[in-house]
């Protein structure tokens, strides 16, 4: 009895390591940093946590197929750049550059997906290149200059809804759309299945070329309306634009339950990422911590997330084996007498 009530203790550990994160994190700086648990502070992590909150939603479904984007700081930098121009050079609405930075997003994330379906190159090798090629596309279209955007641009950016401020609104818009995918249509339990066992999946009818194109043009798009909204607040793009943002979508989707072998994971879940990187990044600075180490705090906690996914997936697999065995038992099983049925007699002739 005590051995089983230990293994549900580490079992619900295990399954709920990122509330468990959250909550112990939070309480830690409530408690030990002035003025960080308000309104004002929670309002502003919420903001500052959308852009990566995007990404990490749109890295979610990457990463259910068990595949990776690099590359969607570059393409985030590359979409903000083709629009920035096109808003300079010919005078076009901000909603026009708003469906060129999503197109151009889309486009890249295509393109990702071509050389992982149709060519077969592994998905880590495809954005690490792509990472690297959008960065210099965009750097020779600017000629490594600063693009300023129009103050139309600025006017978009600052739109609040009911005191909503506009990065909040779309992050909301992007979590309940990638909610309904996964949870409410054909396509988003294809990924799960892909993500799972993908020759179990094309066994079951699945076409999971088409699974994996689509998950790279959702993470595509992402980045392209992280890019633009992200540069309607700054009102620039410089050749630092959405450096390592890819990293921290990444540990943002880890640190909300993605498993990076596919399969698990959520779009809240990565919503909780987001905020929780966000709030470590707050929180060091109420704190004063040396800005040199707020970097190695932060990896550790990413570090201990994935610690806690390694653990979680090797439980999942140990348990399905434990299923396996079990029903292959019952098969192998002796039949006894008394379950044969009796003979029938045989009738004379």
């Amino acid at each position: 009895m005590r051995r089983l009530s230990e293994s549900r203790l580490f079992n619900f550990i295990i399954n709920n390591s990122t509330g468990i994160l959250f909550v112990v994190i939070l309480a830690f700086f409530a408690l030990t940093a002035q003025n960080f648990f308000s309104l004002d502070n929670a309002l502003s992590i919420i903001k500052n946590a959308s852009f990566i909150g995007v990404l990490a939603v749109g890295m979610t479904f990457v990463l259910l197929t068990a595949g990776i984007d690099l590359s969607v700081g570059s393409n985030m930098y590359l979409s903000a750049v083709v629009a920035g121009l096109l808003m300079r050079q010919f005078d076009i609405p901000v909603w026009m550059g708003l469906l060129t930075a999503l197109s151009i997003g889309g486009l890249y994330g295509l393109f990702n997906g071509f050389c992982v379906v149709v060519l077969r190159i592994v998905p880590f090798m495809v954005t690490l290149a792509t990472l690297v090629m959008g960065r210099g596309i965009g750097t020779f279209l600017t000629q490594s200059e600063q693009v300023d955007l129009p103050e139309r641009v600025n006017e978009f950016g600052q739109l609040r809804l009911l005191g909503i401020p506009m990065p909040v609104i779309v992050f909301l818009i992007v979590l309940l759309i990638a909610i309904y995918i996964l949870r409410y249509t054909p396509l988003g339990r294809q990924m799960y299945a892909v993500g799972n066992d993908p020759d179990a999946a094309k066994k079951a009818g699945v076409n999971t070329d088409r699974v994996i194109w689509s998950v790279y043009v959702i993470s595509g798009i992402a980045a392209g309306l992280v890019g633009f909204v992200l540069a309607s607040q700054v009102m620039r793009v410089d050749r630092s634009f959405g450096e390592s943002y890819e990293l921290d979508a990444i540990a943002a989707a880890v640190i909300g339950g993605t498993s990076l072998f596919g399969g698990v994971g959520s779009a809240l879940g990565a919503v909780f990422g987001a905020i929780l990187l966000q709030m470590v990044e707050a929180g060091l600075v109420f704190r004063s911590v040396n800005l040199y180490l707020q970097p190695m705090v932060k990896a550790l906690v990413i570090f201990i997330a994935v610690f806690f996914d390694g653990i979680r997936t090797a439980n999942i697999a140990q348990q399905r084996r434990r299923y396996i065995r079990n029903d292959l038992d019952d098969t192998d099983a002796p039949v006894s007498s008394a379950s044969l049925p009796e003979p029938k007699p045989v009738s004379e002739s």
